[in-house]
């Protein structure tokens, strides 16, 4: 294990990223095309949001991340009301009985168990896992079985977690000033491994991770390999029900909205606002969709992977802004860190 967590890649590692996420492109163009008939329900004329979304009978969630990654794959658009309507790539090539229509071909995976899986996932609006003894891996609710509480699985899919997050952590740390703060806060930080970078680049800062309990037995090993376990306390706890600590002038949320839904995400917003002081910061650390929700492509992918595996999805700039300002902050502007990252700082 490294004893730096400052040091950036030599290459950036993004492309790989891209290239393993590709997959659920094919799954949602394929559940689109074949199991949602969403071509041929446009080729009738444009509808709105909400008509679609009811046509298709798919909560708000398993829209989103199904009609954003159509849009970021040129083949849903926009009108000048907002309403959703083809492309004419989608015209000439998606709707069925037209002269080049390739739906046949794409129909050769609609059995598939990935696009099988994936239609799954948008009829429910349910994680895998959460209706079954395997569990949840990446989010702990009461009520659902959660990897997060059994000491094998918890480490398994913390540190399976931490191989992006060991790539991204040294491009916060550099991005993200801590001058003048005394402790930061960091919220479902799993291997701390974020908060280790800050501390290494900020020699008089001390920190705080607030995760479950069996994520925490590894942080506290990253603590003591990188040389920061005297500066960093470890709480265990629910980040929804138990009480944040009140003396800590930064709280980050690195990566962990993007784990819930809307009504979700601006509770656990408002906690964490609720225990800064005045003039202190919160940091979200996450990817971002276009405010329009028509990409990017990558991150539209990105927002379908964890759309299986949490309650949640990639937001955009706008929707986290409007939590934000509704929890009575100042947003500021993004700052990019690494592999689709970027930092957004609001004041209180």
């Amino acid at each position: 294990m490294p004893t730096s967590a400052v040091t950036l890649p030599t290459i950036d590692p993004t492309s790989i990223f891209e290239l393993f996420r590709g997959s659920y492109g094919s799954e949602l163009l394929t559940a689109a095309v074949c199991h949602f008939n969403v071509f041929e329900r446009l080729a009738k004329g444009p509808l709105s949001w909400t008509q679609l979304c009811n046509d298709l009978q798919l909560a708000p969630r398993s829209a989103h991340v199904l009609i954003t990654a159509l849009r970021a794959f040129d083949l849903l658009t926009t009108n000048a009301d907002g309403d959703l309507s083809l492309t004419e790539l989608a015209h000439e090539h998606l709707v069925p009985g037209a002269p080049f229509d390739v739906g046949d071909y794409i129909a050769a995976a609609a059995d598939s168990p990935g696009v099988q899986t994936m239609v799954q996932c948008l009829r429910s609006n349910r994680p895998l896992g959460s209706d079954d003894e395997t569990g949840v891996g990446f989010i702990y609710r009461n009520g659902i079985r959660s990897a997060m509480d059994t000491t094998s699985s918890a480490r398994h899919f913390t540190l399976l977690l931490s191989g992006r997050a060991k790539n991204v952590a040294p491009a916060l740390a550099q991005r993200v000033s801590m001058n003048g703060v005394r402790k930061v806060l960091d919220v479902g930080g799993g291997t701390g491994i974020y908060t280790i970078a800050l501390l290494q680049k900020n020699p008089g800062l001390r920190g705080v991770v607030l995760d479950r309990p069996e994520v925490l037995k590894v942080a506290a090993e990253m603590a003591a390999a990188y040389g920061v376990a005297d500066r960093l306390e470890l709480v265990g706890g629910d980040m929804f029900v138990d009480p944040l600590p009140q003396d800590c002038e930064v709280t980050l949320l690195s990566n962990i909205l993007h784990d819930w839904d809307e009504p979700e995400c601006q509770q656990l917003v408002n906690r964490c606002v609720a225990a800064l002081p005045v003039d202190g910061r919160l940091l979200i650390h996450d990817v971002f969709l276009n405010d329009e929700l028509d990409g990017p492509l990558p991150i539209a992918l990105y927002s379908a992977a964890l759309f299986t595996v949490t309650e949640g999805r990639a937001y955009s700039a706008k929707e986290y802004r409007h939590w934000l300002t509704q929890a009575g902050l100042s947003p500021g502007e993004i700052m990019p860190t690494l592999i689709h990252c970027g930092v957004l700082s609001a004041t209180k």
